[in-house]
């Protein structure tokens, strides 16, 4: 089920992004996508949720908002949530963040508290010290390509998505494209990127904003990567944070790696009973 777009003003233009059952009661859930994705990647969990309004943008420098000016750092990020949230009515929500995305999640909830009830941190948001290898998402931002084939063909071959392709992910890589053909090309900024892609070992105070935090924290970490190998996060670096949080609970899911754990039904599985539950029977005003 494709989202109902919407696009609402923000510093440089506008910010664009999709929603999943608008008129649906009780707490909304946000989510956040990572550092070279968009919005299309929550489509799954709006599908295993069909009583909870979804609401996620596409972050500055991706997808449709591929085209805001910076700057793109993850405070700005933070910002442009809470005027979406302004934009369309929402007061509060469950906020998930996925990757990149968890670390916006948690500025957001560091500078605009009231409208985050909690967070649901999905294989992110927890400063990564080790090396993490970018080089191969920063290379396909600058490759081009002749058709939409094309690049569905560039992405079967990824190995932490290729193997377990399915609709979801074809609609999210078709959303990506940006150009015309022949040449046409990822939507997100290299610029962005590699702004947020300094910002994760947990610098301009990102480390003391999530340890500042004091509201329930649900983390989800994946046992593979982002090639679907190495993790991103060891048990041990989780552990130090849940000592260190007595609000944070960590969680491990099964058999999924960085991407998979968000965009197929098995990982989402595993996400939903940290998420917001549908209403009795998936029917939006239904008591």
């Amino acid at each position: 089920m494709s989202a109902e777009p919407f696009a609402v003003p923000v510093p440089g233009g506008e910010l664009a992004g999709g929603q999943w059952h608008p008129e649906a009661g009780g707490m909304p859930l946000v989510g956040i996508h990572g550092i070279t994705s968009n919005h299309v990647a929550w489509t799954l969990v709006a599908d295993a949720l069909p009583g909870v309004r979804l609401i996620a943008p596409d972050l500055r420098g991706r997808g449709r908002s591929g085209g805001l000016p910076g700057p793109y750092g993850l405070v700005e990020h933070a910002d442009d949530v809470a005027r979406m949230l302004d934009a369309l009515g929402v007061e509060r929500a469950v906020v998930a963040g996925h990757s990149m995305g968890a670390f916006v999640a948690v500025r957001l909830a560091e500078r605009h508290p009231d409208r985050v009830e909690r967070l649901v941190l999905v294989d992110g948001g927890l400063p990564v010290h080790e090396d993490v290898d970018l080089g191969p998402a920063r290379d396909r931002l600058r490759m081009t390509f002749a058709s939409p084939e094309d690049y569905l063909a560039f992405w079967r071959r990824h190995p932490a998505l290729g193997p377990w392709w399915n609709d979801a992910v074809e609609e999210y890589a078709r959303y990506d494209l940006a150009g015309t053909a022949p040449a046409l090309h990822s939507s997100v900024s290299e610029e962005a990127m590699a702004v947020n892609a300094l910002e994760l070992d947990g610098r301009a105070g990102y480390e003391a904003a999530l340890a500042g935090l004091t509201l329930p924290i649900a983390f989800v970490r994946a046992p593979r990567g982002l090639l679907d190998a190495d993790p991103l996060y060891q048990p041990s670096t989780v552990a130090a944070w849940r000592a260190r949080l007595p609000w944070f609970e960590a969680f491990e899911a099964d058999d999924v790696n960085h991407y998979t754990i968000l965009m197929t039904h098995d990982g989402v599985r595993q996400l939903t009973p940290h998420l917001p539950a549908p209403r009795r029977g998936g029917h939006p005003k239904e008591d």
